[in-house]
């Protein structure tokens, strides 16, 4: 029976970058064997060749800050549009809802949300007042919605009186991670001994550094904190925390695309440290819990939603004072902090593998392919 055809609108990476671009790849690796998969992304010379059943549309990044990525969206968009043949459109972001209307025209669409961009504060007004201005029309398109977070589903439910389907991250099972992966990135930074972990896609406010730093020059931490994450986002906020370390020892070691090298990373880590602000569902809880890593989590819903007290230990966001007693906690009660990455870890192969995950947008698209 020939493969239904299914495209991606919407993700810039591939292979990802983490983020978005991580959890499509994820479930790519699922789909291919059921759907004839097309994916637009930027040009790059993995692209192609990256995930066998998988075809690419690629087009050049416009580095043009602020707009580069709608011009991508255009071009994709035209492209569709133009020549086009496919059973599903699926766009992943809610960037890109200014689309929708227009795409229903010829195509069946499902749309996910992966987050609620205006929140973020490295956006200028302009930004967030286009991205409120998706939101509204990503929940009046005539679409299949999903979204990644149940903490988005409930404030849609409530605010736009329409329910989506909510349909969390999922992730590939880790296996046995080679610790000898981060070897190379140790050593060039020079970090020897304990250390504790911080990672992100971007170095940016909402993700909590400075609360953690903050934390640790409460206790005095004699250790090194390792923070692996894009700093050229926003240089200003990274100067910051530069100077806001002074008197402890931090290691800024960039961005870790590599998922070997960053579970290696992960797993010879004391504790993962997870100090966000705001999320929408985290590929980075689901990959550190796996890994089996102790995490100690800011307590905002989104996190709470995933992992409980017993798997992770919270602590009260953006309260550095709390954090730091937590850290302290942490480090008196290891067996407990074991116990609770154990409990973790089978929570996360119980109910957050991408194999599961898969099923329910199978089971989506062939429902839009028979009933629209």
């Amino acid at each position: 029976m020939k493969k239904k055809k299914i495209v991606i609108f919407g993700v810039k990476y591939f292979p990802s970058k983490g983020g978005t671009s991580r959890v499509v790849e994820n479930l790519l690796w699922e789909l291919k064997d059921h759907f004839d998969i097309t994916i637009y992304c930027y040009k790059n010379e993995l692209a192609a060749d990256f995930m066998e059943g998988v075809k690419t549309i690629q087009f050049s990044e416009t580095p043009i800050k602020g707009v580069g990525v709608f011009i991508f969206f255009i071009k994709c968009f035209l492209h569709l549009m133009w020549k086009g043949k496919y059973d599903v459109v699926h766009l992943h972001k809610m960037d890109g809802a200014f689309f929708l209307p227009l795409l229903n025209l010829k195509f069946k669409t499902v749309a996910t949300s992966h987050g609620l961009p205006y929140l973020n504060d490295k956006w200028s007004g302009g930004a967030k007042f286009y991205f409120r201005r998706m939101e509204e029309m990503f929940m009046r398109s005539n679409t299949k919605l999903t979204s990644v977070s149940k903490t988005q589903v409930e404030y849609f439910d409530e605010k736009y009186k329409r329910k989506i389907l909510y349909i969390p991250n999922g992730i590939h099972p880790i296996g046995k991670v080679q610790s000898e992966f981060a070897d190379e990135i140790l050593k060039e930074n020079e970090v020897e001994g304990e250390y504790l972990f911080f990672a992100a896609r971007r170095l940016i406010p909402l993700k909590g550094c400075h609360t953690l730093i903050a934390a640790l020059k409460k206790i005095n931490y004699q250790g090194t904190l390792v923070i692996a994450a894009d700093i050229e986002q926003l240089p200003s906020y990274t100067e910051e925390l530069k100077k806001s370390a002074e008197g402890i020892k931090v290691k800024f070691v960039g961005y870790v695309s590599d998922l070997k090298v960053l579970n290696a990373l992960i797993a010879r880590s004391k504790f993962f440290v997870f100090p966000s602000e705001l999320e929408a569902m985290s590929m980075m809880l689901l990959e550190v819990g796996s890994v089996g890593t102790p995490m100690i989590c800011s307590d905002i819903p989104q996190n709470t939603a995933v992992l409980e007290s017993g798997q992770v230990l919270f602590f009260e966001s953006k309260n550095a004072d709390d954090l730091a007693e937590k850290i302290n906690w942490a480090f008196d009660h290891e067996n407990e902090m074991n116990g609770f990455a154990k409990n973790a870890k089978q929570v996360i192969e119980e109910k957050y593998l991408v194999s599961r995950v898969a099923e329910k947008y199978i089971n989506l698209y062939n429902d839009v392919i028979s009933h629209g």
